[in-house]
């Protein structure tokens, strides 16, 4: 038996639920999901990824439990995330007779997670599910707070619910099978935690950070469980992003034109964009004199020496209006001013729609110089 794992609670009253971090999860997923369900049946919804890995193994620990089972897999891929495969998801649950008393499990990263509970939320007016996330940004961000969607030509996420599952199982050990370059993208998510108002947990990043994506187990274990208790803690004062929640998007609008002017596609993953974008709002901070240019500086030198990007990538040419365009479309625009996170240093983050059109310009056609 693996030893005990982590708890962090998501503090919502009676919709309150306990995220569980460490290894050894996926095979106690029947003992930890069965106390939860109103029924008997579950539906794993997975994708061509995950499934040959881990989608038996699951099957095995709820049947085990009593739980009988079915499935369904979907592309893997931030394409799946709109609505021809929402429609084929939801098709899918009906297909199976999923009742309102089912339990539906979201295996796999911040796209299931997302596709999965969206698609929970209106089957049937509301059906309960459970989030297995296996992608090191899912098990930070993406599969605890309730924030579920898909996105849209307009933009990322447009379309969506808070739908907060019954529980989060975030097995450590599954991180061993990711490429590196989906762990470096969940570790953007990391560091955001530090950024937004944890300094010394950044610290212990410049100093522990290469150990995180490498593979230390204990690295590991703290990462997901710093970021989880900061996610949770946020989530449980402003559940619908009413306020400080806000925050938790630092990096992501400029993030999100980023992923739209390269089409949601893999030339671009979701964590690379935020790195950008977290780079983007403290060069804006300091361009604006509210944060030091050696935070931006700061900032910058870690992201590198993990091998994360902090520029714009070439040859792909940036087009400043375009950026700015889609930044109009994002989904916290309020009376037409969009909200930036920005940040008065590493550490000291706050929200403002006070940012001018020719200083974003600016800070974004030097980026798109590559300076």
């Amino acid at each position: 038996m693996s030893a005990a794992p982590e708890q962090v609670l998501v503090e919502l009253g009676e919709r309150s639920y306990p995220i569980h971090i460490g290894p050894g999860l996926l095979d106690r997923a029947g003992e930890m999901i069965k106390p939860k369900m109103r029924g008997g049946r579950a539906l794993v919804v997975t994708d061509t990824n995950v499934a040959p890995l881990y989608l038996e193994r699951v099957q095995k620990s709820l049947a085990e439990a009593g739980v009988t089972t079915m499935h369904t897999v979907v592309p893997a891929g931030e394409q799946t995330k709109d609505f021809k495969h929402l429609e084929a998801l939801l098709d899918a649950m009906l297909e199976a007779r999923a009742e309102r008393g089912a339990m539906i499990v979201a295996l796999g990263g911040g796209v299931i997670g997302d596709l999965t509970g969206f698609a929970a939320s209106i089957l049937l007016r509301g059906v309960d599910f459970v989030q297995i996330p296996t992608t090191l940004l899912s098990q930070v961000d993406s599969s605890v707070g309730g924030k579920t969607g898909i996105n849209t030509r307009q933009g990322k996420n447009l379309i969506g619910s808070f739908y907060q599952p019954r529980l989060v199982l975030a097995d450590t050990e599954v991180l061993d099978t990711l490429p590196k370059r989906q762990v470096l993208a969940g570790y953007a998510e990391v560091v955001k935690y530090g950024v937004i108002d944890d300094e010394p947990f950044f610290a212990w990043l410049e100093e522990n950070g290469s150990k995180v994506i490498e593979g230390d187990m204990e690295a590991r274990r703290h990462a997901v469980a710093v970021s989880c208790r900061a996610k949770a803690r946020i989530v449980g004062a402003d559940e619908r992003e009413g306020g400080v929640r806000a925050l938790l998007n630092l990096g992501h609008t400029f993030g999100h034109a980023l992923e739209a002017e390269t089409g949601f596609s893999d030339e671009m993953l979701h964590g690379e964009a935020v790195a950008i974008g977290m780079v983007m709002a403290l060069r804006l901070s300091a361009r604006l004199g509210l944060a030091p240019a050696a935070d931006a500086l700061r900032l910058e030198r870690h992201l590198n020496a993990v091998g994360l990007p902090a520029a714009l990538p070439k040859p792909r040419l940036w087009a400043v209006d375009s950026l700015i365009h889609h930044m109009a479309g994002d989904k916290k625009v309020k009376d037409g001013k969009v909200t930036f996170v920005m940040a008065k240093g590493i550490g000291k983050s706050f929200l403002t729609r006070e940012v001018g059109q020719a200083e974003l310009a600016s800070m974004l056609a030097e980026m798109a110089a590559g300076r």
